[in-house]
């Protein structure tokens, strides 16, 4: 009894961690339920496969149902389903009334693909096989087995796929939803004769494919030495740094490490949760606006070395005219830093209702008058004087320049651009602007209490006010996202280009936007990076010279160090109540990462 208590207390503490927030841990813990997940997954079964449906592939084109038949650990397995792709959860367990499963088979016509959960003692029960045989007849039916294998034979005659383990467990219930989705691959056979079908050597091979949800020890990182990110964190909240962040750590390709910590503002308690969505502000130029550069690079479409005169007619009268974009994405084109457009709004450009006139929706109940962007932002940009031409002088006009250019090129705004091209194929279920189109206030961490131009809370508004005077949608910010969102991108780059079965980038392009290319800053195009000054000791003190990413202004950060196979994510609303410094001064954001670089090349000791 005490064993099976023990193993209940491992399994929860684990899958704590992928489900909820943050959770204790423990080292000996851990490899103890590292040694029960690597024994599941090492007998775990793949029947069926001859269509290689698993891994899935092309996510942007499914629609997925996950469809318990009784399953005790069904909320786990739908939770690991949910880290890959959006799930929309049934049971039949709300459709007892009925002798057949007639009217769950109608709720799910408009999914083309479902995923069942079939404990080995439901199997025997003629409604459940009668209701897969009838649902594969026009959809694609993953099957997850769990239990004893003696049910395969009331499966004989099921063609679709079959993911068996022999364990009925909650850790069984977070192994499977990784093999259909390829965070882990499977190569066991069958061992013995379960009926014709299913025979001795009976089984199919996978490889991984996707980011793989475990334990540090998974990925050779002693749990213990990651105990830093907590005091880190807890220093930063009791500082009134920022209310709450969510800190993501990926090894090789596994994700090890993803807490939330603090509350969404001071004054709401609500705790953050690791699937919380945040204003990313300027990691938005590397996750939205340098991709869509890099594809239409790699297409031809777009050259570095023409100038943006060549792309944007507006700016052949103006001292922009002659620039060219890779200056642009070097942050070399001596644009100006900033310009503070919310000073220069006037009452007459904005108002509390939406009409006609005032489509530009900023905030709530506040809307900005039609063409204020092309009347009067974009002139004062196109016409700003050009005074450090070849320094490195970091600007947001260059991402405003690069968002016109790619958008001319592509024929689409940006947003649906990457959203089609990027996050949906990807499986990236939250990233995109304009979130609140989308996901609830309560999903969205809150930024600033702007009282100064807006006069609210901004709870899924871009906190940027130059990107939230064109309307959420801009080459510098206004992209939100999910720390597990951040995760599949920069695993996606740290594989040079290629996620999920799919090749998104050449290995080249990768390498050639994310590597040092200027002679005067330490940028990447797009991206920044490691700075050889070391008295900056920038993004950390330990951070290798490969190291690449980018900070955001509302509290933000990503860094992906491939001399490690790292992906580091840290997301805050240090902008909330108000702007503070807090975090930048105490480097909480370094520290945390030199934290995590101290636990990787320490290892298990």
């Amino acid at each position: 009894m005490r064993k099976n208590n023990l193993a209940g207390i491992i399994a929860i503490s684990f899958l704590a961690l992928f489900t909820f927030t943050a959770c204790a841990q423990d080292h000996k813990q851990n490899e103890q339920t590292l040694a029960i997940l690597n024994s599941i997954e090492s007998n775990t079964t793949l029947l069926n496969n001859y269509e290689n449906v698993i891994p899935l592939l092309n996510l942007d084109k499914k629609n997925i149902a996950s469809v318990n038949l009784g399953f005790a650990s069904q909320t786990i397995f739908d939770s690991l389903l949910n880290k890959y792709a959006k799930i929309t959860s049934l049971s039949s367990a709300n459709y007892q009334n009925s002798a057949a499963l007639n009217d769950l088979e109608d709720d799910l016509k408009y999914f083309n693909i479902v995923i069942i959960s079939l404990p080995s003692a439901a199997a025997n029960d003629a409604r459940n096989i009668n209701f897969i045989q009838s649902l594969s007849s026009n959809k694609q039916v993953i099957v997850s087995l769990f239990g004893d294998g003696r049910a395969l034979s009331s499966l004989d005659a099921i063609k679709a796929p079959i993911v068996w383990t022999d364990q009925s467990t909650p850790l069984a219930a977070a192994i499977t939803p990784q093999v259909i989705f390829g965070g882990i691959g499977v190569t066991k056979k069958l061992t013995a004769n379960f009926s014709a079908k299913y025979t001795a050597n009976s089984g199919f091979t996978t490889l991984p494919i996707r980011l793989k949800y475990t334990l540090p020890e998974d990925a050779g990182i002693n749990t213990d030495n990651l105990r830093e990110i907590d005091n880190i964190a807890s220093e930063a909240i009791n500082a009134r740094a920022t209310p709450g962040l969510v800190v993501l750590v990926a090894k090789d390709g596994k994700v090890v490490f993803n807490k939330g910590y603090g509350t969404h503002t001071y004054d709401d308690k609500s705790p953050d949760k690791v699937t919380d969505i945040f204003d990313l502000a300027s990691i938005t130029k590397i996750t939205a606006t340098t991709p869509t550069v890099m594809r239409l690079f790699e297409e031809k479409k777009l050259k570095l070395d023409t100038n943006i005169g060549a792309y944007i007619p507006k700016a052949r009268t103006t001292p922009m005219n002659n620039i060219q974009v890779r200056e642009v994405m070097l942050h070399q084109a001596g644009f100006i830093p900033y310009i503070p457009f919310h000073d220069a709004i006037k009452p007459t450009d904005h108002s509390p209702d939406s009409s006609a006139a005032y489509p530009t929706k900023v905030a709530d109940g506040y809307y900005v008058r039609k063409d204020y962007f092309k009347d009067i932002m974009w002139p004062k940009m196109l016409n700003a004087p050009i005074r450090t031409r070849g320094k490195y002088v970091y600007s947001d006009i260059s991402m405003y320049v690069m968002k016109d250019i790619v958008e001319r090129i592509s024929g689409k705004p940006l947003n649906e651009y990457v959203s089609e091209n990027f996050y949906q194929p990807l499986g990236m279920q939250t990233a995109g602007f304009l979130p609140r189109n989308r996901f609830s206030r309560e999903q969205i961490i809150p930024t600033e209490n702007d009282t100064y131009f807006r006069k609210t809370l901004l709870v899924g508004y871009v906190h940027d006010q130059g990107a939230a005077l064109v309307g959420g949608v801009s080459g510098h910010a206004g992209l939100f996202a999910s720390s597990n969102d951040m995760a599949i991108m920069y695993q996606m780059l740290l594989n040079k280009g290629t996620y999920g079965g799919q090749q998104y980038f050449k290995p080249e392009t990768v390498d050639m936007f994310t590597q040092r290319q200027s002679a005067v800053s330490r940028r990447g195009l797009g991206f920044d990076r490691w700075d050889p000054d070391l008295t900056k000791k920038y993004p950390s003190e330990l951070a290798s010279s490969q190291t690449y990413g980018h900070t955001g202004y509302t509290g933000t950060c990503v860094w992906v160090d491939p001399s490690r196979g790292l992906v580091y994510i840290f997301l805050s609303n240090r902008v909330n109540p108000s702007v503070t410094d807090k975090l930048s001064t105490m480097k909480i954001r370094g520290r945390i990462e030199d934290a995590i670089i101290k636990a990787v090349d320490k290892g298990v000791k």
